[in-house]
């Protein structure tokens, strides 16, 4: 009798366990449909119309933070994280595409790591700005483990590169994580990223034509064909 006790409480304990963690996940991916749904029929800072998107209810992004991330680098976990924002023109072109994508490919986690703010301020890069004299300058330091992210991902990242008046390039001197930049982590390695933009699409508020949704689709499968 107590022998089934025991197994009926370790049941009861590892269903809530599991019933926590899908609250947490469909908690998360109803947070993120709303974040970026909720500037549909709104303008950013240029008074440039924010692309229409539909996020799936049940689409696989967990929130994370950059430490959250480094953690897993360290403890040798394999996994998807995605880099962007809702105010991110890029991001919201390749996203429906993305959640499309992920699903078909039974992909049930992509851990969502948000950039920046409404005002482009930076939630979790370094950003530099030019001096007067053409030099690079650090005018805002990323948030925790954003050097640490720089280093694990160096392989796999370009560089940061400002571009003056007359259009001449000047690198900061370090890697740059960009919006939207997707990477699969293998036992805590960065394998692949892909950013889902089509070289067909020109600006981030051109028609996502046919052309351009199969060249994110074919971007999307080989990232999780794992």
């Amino acid at each position: 009798m107590k022998r089934k006790v025991v197994y009926v409480v370790v049941f009861l304990l590892s269903l809530c366990l599991v019933t926590g963690c899908m609250k947490n996940n469909t908690s998360d991916a109803l947070k993120f449909k709303k974040e970026y749904e909720n500037l549909n029929g709104e303008k950013n800072s240029n008074n440039v119309d924010y692309r229409e998107i539909t996020i799936d209810e049940d689409n696989p992004f967990v929130y994370a933070t950059g430490e959250d991330i480094v953690e897993k680098i360290k403890d040798k976990e394999t996994f998807y994280v995605y880099f962007g924002s809702s105010y991110c023109p890029w991001c919201r072109s390749v996203l429906e595409k993305a959640v499309e994508t992920a699903k078909e490919e039974d992909i049930s986690k992509i851990y969502y790591v948000d950039i920046w703010d409404k005002d482009h301020v930076e939630i979790l890069r370094d950003k530099y700005e030019l001096t007067d004299e053409g030099k690079t300058k650090l005018v805002q330091e990323g948030g925790k483990g954003y050097q640490e992210l720089l280093t694990y991902f160096d392989s796999l990242l370009s560089d940061y590169v400002l571009t003056d008046e007359d259009g001449k390039e000047i690198s900061v001197g370090e890697k740059r994580i960009f919006a939207p930049n997707f990477i699969y982590v293998e036992k805590g390695k960065a394998i692949k990223l892909v950013e889902g933009i089509s070289k067909k699409q020109k600006s981030s508020t051109d028609k996502l034509t046919e052309e351009i949704l199969k060249d994110e689709e074919e971007q999307f499968e080989e990232l999780f064909d794992n």
